[in-house]
């Protein structure tokens, strides 16, 4: 893995890169690098925007930073793995802290479904999004996951494509190693990783889950585990067992 440079400030920008090409900044990334980080003209920092990988950048601006003038690259784009989080809502910071913790894990996209008892009855998906970029852009990571709309989980586990395999993190399920139970799973499309609300599912939507086809049910250990912790606990496993932990990403 190439080192990282986390001495510099990273910033996302949602324009193309290159090679002495210059980008726009918008106020509240001026405001960002000139009255939080206090640089000037002439000063440094590394930008993304997710598709063409990393670049160091220098500030222009006369009486504030207005734009960047791109310099050189210095990580090529990868890509996550076609792994995405699927989650019932939780409530103001626990769901911002869950989201950070789901990109930091390697999560490329976050699909909230709503159940008969999800915490949250709204979801600010423009949020969301803000807290993924705030992730990538202090951890280093390139690529920008995607959040989707909040769906019922009836609609999703109906339209999911049947390939792919769905991880239902269930708390009924058989105490067995978690490791030996994902290294038992078949190939598959894509992984789709399941958590429901703190109030677990109702008795109909467990029925429905059960049903799908190349499911997995894991059980995460013997203590219950507030929704946010289940969610690093379920990605750290997955990633170990089937994602990008166990060597060169694809």
């Amino acid at each position: 893995m190439p080192s990282h440079d986390f001495r510099g400030p990273r910033l996302f920008v949602d324009a193309p890169l290159a090679q002495d090409g210059r980008v726009e900044l918008d106020r509240d990334q001026s405001n960002y690098l000139g009255n939080v980080l206090r640089l000037a003209a002439g000063a440094e920092v590394l930008a993304f925007n997710g598709r063409d990988g990393e670049w160091q950048a220098a500030i222009e601006g006369r009486k504030r930073p207005d734009g960047l003038v791109i310099l050189q690259q210095t990580r090529p784009q990868d890509r996550l793995p076609d792994l995405s989080y699927v989650f019932a809502p939780l409530k103001h910071a626990r769901l911002d802290y869950m989201v950070q913790k789901a990109i930091e894990m390697g999560a490329a996209s976050l699909q909230p479904v709503l159940t008969r008892f999800t915490q949250a009855s709204r979801v600010n998906t423009e949020r969301m999004r803000a807290n993924v970029v705030e992730a990538a852009e202090q951890c280093g990571i390139l690529s920008i996951a995607t959040v989707a709309e909040p769906v019922p989980l009836e609609r999703f586990l109906t339209q999911r494509a049947a390939g792919r395999l769905l991880i239902f993190c269930d708390e009924a399920a058989e105490l067995e190693n978690p490791i030996q139970s994902l290294q038992g799973a078949g190939a598959a499309e894509g992984i789709d990783v399941l958590i429901g609300p703190e109030g677990g599912f109702a008795g109909e939507e467990r029925a429905l889950l059960l049903r799908q086809p190349n499911i997995l049910r894991l059980a995460l250990g013997p203590r219950i585990m507030r929704a946010d912790t289940a969610a690093v606990a379920a990605l750290a496993l997955v990633q170990a067992v089937l994602g990008d932990w166990r060597g060169k990403m694809a």
